[in-house]
């Protein structure tokens, strides 16, 4: 299983569909970037439930019901984050598995490419910091993939385990 790989996509849907799982995602860096991969596999919708861009960190709260705390004490880019967006997506669509992205594409800021996945299934709830940024110009594009990639990757890792 290749980060990059074009067939990530099918695989996280064959992956679903053979073990029965439906899944979710709660996106922000990436913009719906996740779930559009997703539904591009045919079949999708036997196993995709809904996605959800939840930019402002008033859909976060309202929406997917990140605690006001959380983003006051950590901010929208943490791992805290990521967490409640993954469990309130999960329990929000009743899927098995709540995938979210959160972090900072650029152009500009402090931490540029700093990117957070968060995966929750009923069993557990975990994310991944990630550091995504080679410093290049006009690199936003290859963060949101990169990210919207590893979303896929870690996603696809814990629901073999299940």
């Amino acid at each position: 299983m290749d980060i990059l790989s074009c067939d990530l996509n099918k695989e996280f849907v064959e992956v679903l569909k053979k073990k029965g799982l439906k899944a979710a995602t709660a996106e922000s860096l990436t913009g719906g970037l996740v779930s559009k991969r997703i539904t591009e596999v045919s079949g999708a919708s036997q196993i995709f439930e809904c996605g959800v861009c939840s930019y402002s960190n008033r859909i976060k709260h309202e929406l997917l019901r990140v605690p006001t705390e959380v983003l006051e004490t950590y901010t929208e880019y943490s791992s805290q984050t990521a967490e409640a967006m993954a469990n309130g997506i999960r329990r929000l669509s009743g899927a098995d598995i709540g995938i979210s992205t959160t972090g900072m594409a650029g152009p500009s800021g402090d931490n540029v490419g700093l990117v957070y996945i968060g995966i929750s299934t009923e069993k557990h709830t975990f994310s991944k910091e990630l550091h995504l940024s080679e410093g290049l110009p006009d690199e936003r594009e290859r963060i949101r993939f990169l990210a919207s990639s590893y979303a896929l990757y870690y996603a696809l890792k814990e629901i073999k385990n299940i």
